[in-house]
């Protein structure tokens, strides 16, 4: 197997709960967990892309020294990281300057980026597969 970055999504959360919550206060019930220690939840992801780690390596390589390229150089130096709404603003410059070999994956992990602005809860992880 080739190593590789493998960017995971949220695709469902389970709350251990006996009654349902009303739609009203759901982004209450996220802003809980999002702050607390998740007892009783469980994140089940989805692999939104899989890079090979020389390609994901020279996307690196390319970008600026910023927040952003330090917050995606995180899953080479600790083998996985969480991409939260709070990194959207720093990560969305640096997907405008992708190359024809990152189109694919850059494409899906900008719409996902975007997706976390309208759903705070939602997040990805990223994590390095040797």
């Amino acid at each position: 197997m080739t190593p590789s970055i493998v960017i995971y999504r949220l695709s469902r959360k389970f709350v251990n709960q006996r009654q349902n919550v009303p739609e009203t206060a759901r982004q209450v019930v996220y802003y809980t967990l999002a702050v607390g220690h998740h007892v009783g939840v469980m994140d089940c992801f989805t692999p939104l892309a899989e890079i090979p780690l020389p390609d994901f390596q020279a996307w690196l390589g390319s970008l600026p020294d910023s927040p952003g390229r330090r917050k995606m150089e995180g899953v080479l130096r600790w083998g996985e990281i969480e991409i939260n709404r709070s990194h959207v603003n720093i990560l969305l410059p640096l997907l405008g300057l992708d190359t024809e070999k990152s189109a694919g994956w850059l494409t899906l992990f900008r719409q996902n980026l975007l997706d976390m602005i309208q759903e705070p809860a939602f997040y990805l992880m990223a994590k390095k597969r040797p």
